[in-house]
């Protein structure tokens, strides 16, 4: 019989004390650690990057699918020295096995990041942010509060090694309660013909965003 309860595993960082949001991600991600993806070869956090891709490429079955997956790392590792100057402070490798195609492994790319914004009511924030540039616009209420959801496709630069021309991104707009900034969540995959899989996949993760720390209740019960 399955288990009726949901399943999850707390990284470490749920209880660092500058913890400003809290979120959950589903199977299939590995969470890739952020000063390593920008780090010198030679440094120590090179090689906890290193430890991180050889544990993943070890779930990998094929030949072709480990090549992918390093194309798309060495490509994450680009994107993020830009990235990381825009206020990233998480960022996730997925692999998930395509089970309504022929079966190859599909990746993608999750990152959450903070951007600071003029204060405003929090559903106009929401609206303004996916206004321009977006497709299948959706503004929503979530339980963290006001929320918009938006599709872009994004041309890949040569340089960054991808065998692929464009990107599918899923950006998740959620102002937070205080009206100074916005968390954007945004899923990259270079599978667009998956669509619907990763907005709903995005949908999921912004609806268990929260501002307040959720494991409070929890620890004044043990």
């Amino acid at each position: 019989m399955a288990d009726e309860h949901a399943t999850y595993v707390l990284s470490d960082s749920v209880t660092q004390p500058d913890r400003e949001a809290w979120f959950a991600l589903p199977a299939g991600f590995t969470t890739l650690p952020l000063d390593a993806l920008t780090a010198q070869s030679d440094t120590t956090d090179a090689s906890r990057l290193r430890e991180v891709v050889d544990d993943l490429l070890a779930g990998v079955p094929d030949g072709v699918g480990r090549q992918r997956v390093i194309g798309q790392l060495a490509g994450a590792q680009r994107m993020m020295l830009a990235l990381r100057e825009e206020g990233v402070v998480h960022c996730s490798l997925g692999l998930h096995r395509d089970d309504d195609g022929d079966g190859r492994l599909l990746t993608s790319f999750f990152t959450f990041r903070w951007q600071e914004i003029s204060r405003a009511p929090l559903h106009l924030t929401a609206a303004r942010a996916v206004a321009a540039g977006h497709d299948r616009i959706e503004v929503l209420d979530l339980p963290c509060g006001p929320a918009a959801i938006g599709e872009a496709a994004m041309r890949v630069a040569p340089d960054l090694g991808i065998a692929v021309e464009r990107l599918l991104q899923i950006h998740a707009y959620l102002p937070h309660p205080d009206g100074s900034r916005l968390a954007v969540l945004t899923l990259t995959t270079p599978a667009p013909h998956r669509r619907a899989h990763y907005r709903a996949m995005l949908h999921d993760v912004a609806e268990h965003v929260s501002f307040d720390d959720p494991l409070v209740h929890l620890r004044t019960h043990v």
